[in-house]
């Protein structure tokens, strides 16, 4: 019998069909949902080499100890925090992920976030049809000369800074320690730079060590102009601080494209006409689901010859 390639992330018929006509001597079996994944497994779990998946969705350790012949596990875009990558290493396993596959359409996307948010786009759509005309609103604020401080400046951080910086945005970023190279100015401190900041812009990996990062003393310290845009992982925002903030003007705005509460929207934030929403989609263009895809399967063909992954975990 064939090996099993399992994939565990959504994908259209196309890209399934890419993965068949690649691998011919894998039989490719699609299970997006977590009852279909268990099925799946409990099938075919001895036969699977090989997992597609995304790092919302991860596989667990329990899950690879049923996959004995399984040697290699791929992330589609750079998030992997629910793979289990130190049981997988220490298994033998190859972990890659599809790295600077969307990097473009997350930063596109984050820009759109944050101009909507800080522009109100969405307020003024629906007060233009209701009939209300601009003499009737407060004016929206400028986008060009605000401070836009961007907690994570890997590759997509660096990209969104860099379209900022179109925009006359002045820069600033709060990592572990600064990047060699970077003319922004470095925070060393997430407070000091969400009190310096109009903009507070969350690019930085999801997981245990980053949850809740944005909580209610960095709301209060990015203050009641102050906008949070979020296109990395909901988890690293407290949601109910950041609902808290908006209702009693603490905060003036938020763009969102990720929640604590996913794939459910998050509930503390609907009635808040100050907040805009997206539904994860910040990573998704026909392009750039094109490059993830040909990525997990670049990354597939090394492992198979036998050489190093193109984008290794």
């Amino acid at each position: 019998m064939k090996p099993v390639l399992l994939v565990l992330n959504l994908q259209v018929p196309a890209h399934l069909e890419q993965m068949k006509q690649t691998f011919p001597d894998f039989d490719v079996v699609y299970a997006p949902e977590a009852a279909e994944a268990e099925a799946a497994i409990a099938a075919h779990g001895e036969r699977v080499q090989a997992v597609c998946t995304i790092g919302a969705t991860g596989l667990s350790a329990a899950q690879m100890q049923r996959m004995p012949k399984l040697s290699l596990v791929c992330a589609m875009g750079a998030g992997y925090e629910n793979i289990d990558v130190a049981y997988a290493k220490a298994h033998g396993i190859a972990v890659g992920n599809g790295a600077g596959t969307n990097d473009e359409c997350v930063a596109d996307h984050a820009m759109g976030l944050l101009i909507a948010a800080v522009r109100g786009i969405p307020r003024l759509d629906k007060v233009v049809r209701a009939g209300i005309w601009r003499s009737a609103i407060p004016l929206p604020p400028n986008v060009s000369g605000k401070c836009l401080g961007i907690l994570g400046l890997g590759a997509i951080g660096a990209k969104i800074a860099k379209r900022a910086q179109a925009f006359d945005m002045q820069i600033g970023y709060h990592n572990r320690k600064p990047r060699d190279g970077v003319s922004h100015q470095y925070f060393g401190d997430l407070l000091a730079m969400a009190t310096w900041a109009d903009v507070l812009l969350v690019a930085t990996p999801g997981g245990a060590g980053t949850k809740h990062l944005i909580n209610a003393e960095v709301l209060a310290a990015l203050g009641d102009k102050g906008v949070v845009v979020n296109i990395a992982r909901g988890s690293v925002i407290d949601t109910q601080a950041l609902a808290d903030a908006l209702r009693a003007g603490k905060l003036a705005g938020a763009g969102l494209d990720v929640y604590e509460s996913e794939p459910l929207p998050p509930q503390e934030l609907m009635e808040i006409d100050s907040v805009v929403l997206t539904p994860h989609v910040a990573g998704w263009s026909p392009e750039a689901v094109q490059n993830s895809v040909d990525r997990f399967i670049a990354n597939m063909r090394n492992h198979l010859d036998g050489k190093p992954l193109v984008s290794p975990i």
